[in-house]
C-alpha cells in the first residue's frame, strides 16, 4: 500500500476532514465548463489548421479556380 508523507494516516482522510466534506470537494465541478471550452477551442483550432494545410495544396487551388471560372462563365 502506498502512503503519503503523513505515516499516521496513509492515503486516508485527515482527522480534520469529514467524509461529507471530502465528497462535496469531489462533487464540485467548478471550472469544468472552462475546461470544456478549452477542449472545444483546441479542437476548432486544430481543424482550422488542417483546413489551411489542405487549401494550400495545388490540387485544391486548381479545383477552386475551376469552380470560380465555371461560375463566372455561366453568369457572364
Amino acid at each position: 500500500m502506498m502512503s503519503d508523507q503523513n505515516t499516521t494516516f496513509p492515503l486516508q482522510a485527515r482527522p480534520t476532514e469529514t467524509p461529507g466534506r471530502a465528497m462535496r470537494a469531489l462533487a464540485d465541478d467548478e471550472g469544468a465548463a472552462t475546461a470544456e471550452y478549452v477542449v472545444a477551442t483546441m479542437a476548432a483550432v486544430s481543424l482550422a489548421g488542417v483546413l489551411v494545410m489542405l487549401l494550400r495544396g495545388d490540387a485544391v487551388k486548381q479545383i477552386l479556380m475551376d469552380l470560380v471560372r465555371t461560375a463566372l462563365s455561366v453568369a457572364g
